[in-house]
Order: C-alpha cells, then sequence, then structure tokens
C-alpha cells in the first residue's frame, strides 16, 4: 500500500494516496473559500470557464406540453429498449450528431440521465462523449423501435 499501513481512525479516501496526496487533501479540507488564492480568471472577458456559466443560467424557450409529453413517451421507451437488450449485450443508443457529423455513442444510464436533465431543466448540458466506445455495442433509436416492435408483433401472434 502507497504510504504505508493503515492507521487506526484514518479516513478511507487517503489509504491509497502518496504521502503528498493525502496531504494536500487535508489542506483542501481545513481551507475556507475566502482563504483561497483569488481566481486568475476573474473579470476576464476570455475566461475559459465562461462557458460553463453561459450554459448554466440560460433556460431558453419553455418546454410545449407537447414537446414534454414526446420527452417522457421517450423515457418510457428508452426503459423498454434497454430491458430488451441490454441482456442481449447492447450498451446504449448511438445518435448521429447533425452538427459534426459524427456518431455520439450514449449508455442507458447516461441517456436517460440526459433526457431526465431536458425535462427538468429545459436544456442538455454538455458531458463527455464514451470514451473509445465498440460501435457493434451501440444501435439507433430506429434499431430499438423496430426491435421493440418485432417482440410485441411475435408475442401477439403467440
Amino acid at each position: 500500500m502507497i504510504g504505508g499501513p493503515r492507521a487506526p481512525g484514518r479516513d478511507e479516501r487517503l489509504t491509497n494516496l502518496p504521502p503528498y496526496g493525502a496531504k494536500y487533501l487535508r489542506y483542501r479540507a481545513c481551507v475556507s473559500p475566502e482563504e483561497l488564492p483569488p481566481d486568475p480568471f476573474a473579470n476576464d472577458p476570455d475566461d475559459p470557464a465562461k462557458v460553463f456559466d453561459a450554459t448554466s443560467d440560460d433556460h431558453g424557450e419553455p418546454m410545449s406540453d407537447d414537446e414534454r409529453s414526446e420527452l417522457l413517451a421517450d423515457l418510457a421507451d428508452l426503459g423498454i429498449y434497454q430491458e430488451l437488450l441490454e441482456p442481449r449485450g447492447v450498451r446504449g443508443i448511438v445518435v448521429d450528431c447533425v452538427d459534426c457529423e459524427e456518431p455520439h455513442f450514449h449508455e442507458w444510464h447516461l441517456l436517460r440521465a440526459s433526457l431526465e436533465q431536458l425535462l427538468g431543466d429545459g436544456k442538455m448540458r454538455p458531458h463527455e462523449p464514451a470514451f473509445a466506445p465498440n460501435p457493434m455495442d451501440y444501435v439507433s433509436w430506429d434499431y430499438c423501435r423496430g426491435f421493440a416492435d418485432g417482440i410485441g408483433a411475435n408475442e401477439n401472434a403467440r
């Protein structure tokens, strides 16, 4: 174990850190925000974090009742698709982005969280793309719909 044997009562999150890491975490826990150094980008019009501030307050136009009901239907469908396809090894849904013309891979739980955020906040915040996804593990929304319809038709035929 890095940092020597575990001391009695030592905080669990500090046990696997090198000694300088544990010292840093203890320091951060003891320093109030007023004691921290000033923000080097304060009042800077080119502040790189300004993008995040702009997305946090802008809610855009409120969602219409039709959009809200469509979103709720999408969330319900997503649950069905996940229930049907996850046991078959499908990790999520791929969406072709019209802005960047690249496929975006969304795992089930991340897509659900994004849709719920859209439902609650009226917009989706940017998120990290999937790391080295295997395209064979993801299917399109249309594939999901067709698969679910096929399963339903098969069960109704019995």
